[in-house]
């Protein structure tokens, strides 16, 4: 929690709590979480998740198991009764352990059907969310979870986006549950009235049969509630993950190294490049170039190339340097300035020249070879 500001005046009673307790700690963060933060809150077990959705489906997926093997259920019922009350007229019930075997034995017949499709349910529930993912780490034993920044704690708690929109979830949550019991209860009412006069089995039907309706249609509603929970959650999510500008700057140099290495770095490649290049200088047949800008060095062997190839190139100061070397080595300096602009910006180092520039380039050749005293091949 950072440090009161001393000007202000301080907490006077038990009960009396700083404003400055809330002010915004996460002031300045303001980008976007970067792919490398998104999966690395991932891997941590930090998702976007609605427990609505899980909590609807767990129970969809449940009453409708009850109702579909509700023949089943009210069978095993019957026939774990029976055993019971054949077995309290034993002098020792405990005989054997057989009491014991026969609770397990009806308690899982009675529970397994239900368990199992709501875990599948729960799963689901989560897996359309967030995917596959195994975690520990929400799990894993954590001092702050123990001694939570109480400022931070309380504003996240009462004075936030999030309390009030859980506040007015869990209101209109219960004014659907509400309604929805209303309008089945108004609607049978009628029948309700008289179950004065049926008998028991056809009071539990109808009471049965309100319930089953009212669970269903309350899950469905909550499933549907479900959606904008989920909306909002992921987009807590992502305001929670946000970073400052110096977060991000931090984590580019972690990950990309310093800028100015990388400068260096870049540099030095450059350099190297330009080295090699500057090598098959004087193995070129002529250079061309744009006296104040480029230079392109082109070497032409028929028996290992299938046109004119551009073997350097370089602007400004490179341009400058090809064109020493190659003074130095002798190597015929043509100016063409449309020529060594196009060859600079089309053809990279080791690529032939295009076709359309055959004709220039052979008129270029020809007349370098007749003052070298060359003989002159065709291209």
């Amino acid at each position: 929690m950072s440090e009161l500001d001393p000007r202000l005046p301080l907490p006077t009673g038990p009960w009396d709590v700083h404003l400055q307790w809330f002010a915004a700690e996460d002031e300045g963060r303001t980008e976007e979480p970067t792919e490398h933060k998104l999966r690395k809150a991932r891997e941590d077990g930090k998702v976007a998740r609605s427990v609505e959705l899980a909590s609807a489906l767990v129970l969809l997926f449940g009453i409708a198991t009850v109702a579909v093997v509700a023949g089943y259920f009210l069978k095993n019922a019957a026939q774990m009764l029976r055993y019971f009350f054949q077995i309290s007229t034993s002098n020792d019930i405990t005989h054997d352990g057989g009491v014991l075997t026969a609770f397990y034995s009806y308690f899982l017949r009675l529970v397994a059907p239900v368990l199992s499709v709501t875990f599948v349910a729960a799963l689901l529930g989560n897996v359309l969310q967030v995917g596959f993912l195994f975690s520990v780490k929400p799990i894993t034993p954590d001092v702050n979870r123990i001694m939570p920044n109480l400022g931070r704690f309380f504003r996240r708690a009462l004075f936030s986006g999030e309390a009030a929109f859980n506040l007015a979830k869990n209101i209109l949550k219960i004014a659907v549950v509400f309604v929805i019991a209303y309008l089945n209860v108004r609607g049978e009412l009628p029948r309700i009235l008289r179950l004065g006069d049926a008998s028991w089995q056809q009071g539990f039907r109808l009471i049965a049969a309100i319930s089953l309706r009212i669970i269903v249609e309350s899950a469905l509603a909550m499933l549907v509630l479900a959606v904008p929970d989920y909306l909002f959650q992921r987009r807590q999510h992502l305001e929670s993950l946000k970073m400052s500008r110096q977060e991000i700057k931090e984590e580019r140099r972690m990950y990309e190294g310093d800028p100015l290495v990388r400068s260096r770095l870049r540099e030095k490649m450059r350099e190297l490049l330009t080295r090699n290049m500057l090598k098959a200088v004087p193995r070129a047949d002529v250079v061309i170039t744009n006296p104040t800008h480029f230079s392109v060095a082109v070497e032409w062997n028929r028996l290992s190339m299938p046109a004119p190839t551009i073997t350097a190139k370089g602007v400004d100061a490179v341009a400058m340097k090809i064109r020493e070397v190659a003074r130095e080595a002798k190597v015929p300096l043509v100016e063409n300035k449309p020529l060594a602009r196009t060859l600079y910006h089309e053809v990279e180092i080791g690529e032939a020249i295009p076709e359309r520039y055959y004709e220039v380039m052979a008129v270029i050749l020809a007349e370098v070879y007749r003052l070298s005293g060359k003989v002159a091949e065709a291209i």
